[in-house]
């Protein structure tokens, strides 16, 4: 996953697919725009005014744990 963020646009894109293939287009809300692909997965999520939908601190810089620390945690 990919996630992208322009200030300037204050639009906030969510690449959940890396596989190169043709999406569509499809307007969720106002402010909300799915790309589907292959089967009607959902391939990205573009979120227009983002700042004033989510809280962008708590999600930029993104952080991880990759599955196999998680369980070794336990």
């Amino acid at each position: 996953m990919q996630i992208h963020y322009n200030s300037k646009t204050d639009l906030l894109y969510l690449r959940l697919d890396d596989r190169d293939q043709p999406v569509i287009n499809k307007r969720v809300s106002e402010d909300v725009v799915l790309d589907m692909g292959e089967n009607d997965q959902i391939v990205g999520i573009e979120i227009l005014g983002a700042s004033e939908h989510l809280n962008l601190q708590n999600l930029l810089p993104v952080g991880y744990e990759l599955e196999s620390d998680i369980r070794a945690a336990r």
